[in-house]
């Protein structure tokens, strides 16, 4: 079984730290099964102290991070404080020194400064709370800073947003274990939405748009209908009543993405779901979802996840 260890350190903030027990708790195959152990530890197995008023007692001391195949590092408020290497706390560097190579590491909001002291994220993609993401890219140069996205999955190393953002990514790594069909009955029994539009850029602190500034969603609609067709922004700009300038920057606010971003995620959600529940051939999968022909679905399942269509389909089909 697949086990994720929580690293719990003084300052976490309860929220972020109950997130990985919560969610890939709920993740079961289809005898009802767990399909992953959680379990959370702290320096010592000692009680630890959280945002709010009351402290945790985990289980485990930091030994059990040897054996994880996932570390889930949720955030603490002191963690905007570790400006480089030698800031870390010490609890800290014998934690991270117990992660094995090939294990996976999830930051949760702004636990991203962890990784990235810790040199994790050097050359890589990531993204932290929206709210940090300036200050966190002049401290870390190296990274390239997403501060957009409502999480980062750059492989082994894998970054969230905000608070909330850890639901997102956590389903993110169920549907990229186990496929859409787990993720949706996990984001079902936790009352979540399996999947959420567009990224942290509409949280960002800003004027409430006047009722005239609105208005995408009905065209997000009609495109979803559409996904087989090769849309273009004049396309979803006409079907708006809208120019294209002003249909892109009303797009960009209300999703926090590009049209064309957001275009491409739904199609490569439909492919998913076709590939898991179907056994329609890849070509027609392929233009079902609007890709076109099946090289151009396989270049561009390559890229999201690393892997082929049929690769894609072994692994997660579950049709009768």
């Amino acid at each position: 079984m697949h086990r994720v260890v929580v690293l719990a350190l003084d300052g976490v903030i309860p929220f972020e730290l109950s997130l990985a027990s919560r969610l890939f708790g709920a993740a079961t195959d289809a005898a009802d099964r767990p399909l992953y152990e959680v379990i959370t530890c702290s320096p010592g197995g000692r009680p630890v102290r959280t945002t709010a008023d009351f402290a945790v007692l985990p289980d485990h001391d930091l030994a059990v991070l040897a054996t994880a195949d996932t570390v889930v590092i949720p955030a603490a408020e002191e963690y905007t404080e570790i400006t480089d290497a030698e800031r870390m706390p010490a609890d800290l560097r014998r934690a991270l020194a117990l992660i094995r190579p090939e294990t996976r590491i999830v930051s949760i909001c702004i636990a991203s400064y962890v990784l990235a002291a810790a040199g994790l994220l050097d050359g890589r993609e990531a993204t932290t709370h929206w709210r940090h993401a300036a200050r966190f890219q002049r401290l870390y140069p190296r990274i390239r800073v997403d501060a957009e996205v409502l999480f980062v999955d750059a492989g082994r190393v894998l970054t969230s947003a905000g608070a909330a953002a850890g639901v997102d990514l956590c389903l993110h790594l169920v549907r990229r274990d186990h496929g859409s069909a787990v993720a949706n009955q996990v984001a079902r029994r936790c009352v979540v939405p399996p999947w959420r539009e567009g990224g942290q850029a509409q949280y960002v602190e800003r004027p409430v748009p006047a009722p005239a500034d609105t208005g995408t969603a009905p065209t997000r609609a009609w495109a979803l209908t559409r996904l087989h067709e090769p849309l273009q922004l004049d396309d979803l700009a006409g079907h708006a009543g809208m120019s294209r300038r002003t249909f892109t920057r009303r797009f960009r606010a209300e999703t926090g993405v590009s049209p064309g971003r957001w275009l491409a995620a739904q199609r490569m959600d439909l492919a998913r779901h076709l590939l898991e529940t179907t056994d329609h051939p890849v070509d027609r999968v392929a233009r079902t979802a609007g890709f076109g022909t099946a090289a151009s679905l396989r270049q561009h399942l390559h890229t999201a996840l690393g892997v082929s269509p049929h690769a894609y389909r072994r692994t997660f089909a579950h049709t009768p």
